[in-house]
């Protein structure tokens, strides 16, 4: 099971090597991860999804709660949440079709970013099931590069 985890912790140098290194050294799979400072300069939130079993989680978060520069782990992977992610997709375009390229985007709430000879760039945000769906109807245009960051999440209200 995926279980999502926002992890707030001290924004210094090998904290992330620290957290990580906690994860996969129990043998568990980091599917997604996502670092950055929050509105305090001094501090960082992960948003980790890991593949693991009931007691397999419990055993990561009692370990990763040990750490001294990890201050809040919070469990949202059965809370109400705000979930997004963010996706580039480099689709091949000819002049003649690109219509129908910026058509999906205008779909999808997504917009165009760059324009190449050749190519369309297209940026997306959202749930990662809209993100499936808007890169399987451009893989029919060709799909060349594509870049999705991890997940980020929040809890919902004044929680």
């Amino acid at each position: 099971m995926n279980y999502l985890l926002s992890v707030l912790v001290e924004n210094k140098p090998g904290v992330l090597s620290r957290v990580t290194g906690h994860i996969s050294r129990r043998g568990f799979n980091i599917a997604s991860l996502t670092v950055a400072p929050t509105e305090d300069a001094s501090l960082s939130r992960m948003t980790i999804i890991v593949e693991a079993d009931e007691i397999g989680f419990e055993q990561i978060t009692k370990q990763l709660h040990k750490l001294v520069s990890v201050y809040k782990i919070s469990d949202l992977t059965y809370e109400d949440a705000v979930e997004r992610e963010l996706v580039l997709f480099k689709v091949q375009s000819t002049p003649e079709r690109r219509h129908e390229i910026i058509e999906i985007a205008n779909v999808f709430r997504a917009k165009v970013v760059d324009v190449g000879k050749n190519t369309l760039t297209v940026e997306a945000t959202g749930a990662s099931s809209k993100l499936d769906a808007m890169e399987d109807l451009l893989r029919a245009y060709g799909i060349k590069q594509l870049t999705r960051t991890g997940k980020i999440a929040m809890a919902r209200g004044s929680q």
